[in-house]
């Protein structure tokens, strides 16, 4: 039953709430976090549980007054009209428990690494990625603790990215971005059309999740690491001075490249980061593989190859195809403003949960 799964979550909190006050386990600073980090998430879920078993104590007062033959009439009609707000307040307690209930992506909390590439247009489709960097960055900056750096870039000379990888640090980070994965459409008339007609072009957005040392443990004997000269904007550095890396994993064949930083060893750095979360994305969709035809159906999935939104600037509309949400309001978006889709998309992904627990109970 439903509320015997919650009533034990908050066994659980009041179990994590003694063994945090224990000064055997706050003398244990790792495991004294964890546990607290732990009371802290299920602290949402106690509080509503908290509060429906008060308003459901209230109904049952409510009931015997109403079931029993001595109650006068005034007695009776409050408690008519408060079961009334009260069973409203019962249902959306109700509502509100199994949306806290549902499981959670342990990534969800995990900083980002975010890659935007052209893909057909040419130099529009360049443009364009750019266009969703800009848009990326000004949401970013209006999120609270959140923080952004470019990894690194690759600008052709009429602007935009061919390629722009950053990390995004903060609370909460892949939940929110993670829904922007796929291919990105626009259609407008380029800068460089002179006769004015519409074209379409496409970038690809990927939300890659941090990974940590425990979930990917990279042997460098692995790696092939080659530097070399940078290329492009930067100084002098650029064409003296060996400080790009290119890092090849020998079993997978993938490769990164970082050249925006003077130093060799930033570069290094970055590298690194940017290899091991494409290493822990590859193992997630490979084990993902096995329900590839169960998730065709969710939203938010992640899927990179499929399109998933389109910028269409002669009508100042922008629609995600997942959802079938259009909104007109394009200038807004590209400022920043991509929280309607975002929380619509986050919405639809938790009814698809609640149909899956159902089908499942």
């Amino acid at each position: 039953m439903f509320i015997d799964k919650v009533q034990a979550v908050e066994n659980k909190f009041m179990d994590l709430e003694q063994r945090i006050s224990d000064p055997d386990i706050i003398a244990r600073q790792e495991e004294w976090q964890r546990l607290t980090k732990e009371h802290a998430a299920l602290s949402p879920i106690v509080e509503a549980f908290r509060r429906y078993k008060e308003v459901s104590e209230v109904i049952r007062g409510d009931k015997e007054i109403l079931d029993d033959p001595e109650s006068d009439a005034d007695l009776i009609a409050m408690a008519k009209e408060e079961m009334s707000d009260l069973v409203k307040a019962q249902a959306a307690l109700e509502e509100q428990l199994h949306l806290l209930m549902l499981p959670k992506d342990p990534q969800d909390d995990k900083s980002v690494i975010m890659e935007i590439r052209a893909g057909a247009g040419g130099d529009e489709a360049a443009l364009f990625a750019g266009d969703l960097f800009r848009m990326y960055m000004k949401y970013i900056e209006k999120q609270s603790g959140w923080k952004a750096s470019i990894i690194s870039s690759n600008a052709p000379e009429l602007g935009g990215f061919k390629e722009v990888i950053f990390s995004v640090e903060g609370a909460g980070v892949y939940g929110r971005l993670k829904y922007e994965s796929g291919v990105h459409r626009v259609q407008r008339v380029p800068v460089t059309e002179a006769g004015g007609r519409i074209h379409t072009s496409t970038a690809t957005v990927a939300v890659l999740p941090e990974a940590e040392d425990v979930e990917i443990d990279l042997n460098m004997d692995d790696v092939r690491v080659d530097y070399y000269r940078a290329s492009g904007a930067g100084g002098q550095h650029v064409n003296k001075t060996s400080s790009a890396v290119r890092m090849t994993h020998i079993p997978t064949g993938i490769v990164v490249e970082c050249q925006d930083e003077r130093s060799q060893l930033e570069n290094r750095a970055k590298a690194v980061r940017v290899l091991k979360a494409r290493l822990l994305d590859k193992a997630r969709q490979e084990a993902d593989a096995e329900v590839t035809e169960a998730r065709r159906s969710q939203v938010g999935t992640g899927d990179r190859s499929e399109r998933i939104r389109t910028y269409n600037f002669p009508q100042g509309r922008v629609t995600d195809h997942r959802i079938n949400l259009t909104l007109y309001k394009l200038e807004n978006i590209l400022n920043g403003d991509v929280d309607e889709f975002i929380q619509a998309l986050a919405e639809a992904r938790r009814s698809e949960l609640m149909k899956e627990e159902e089908e499942h109970d």
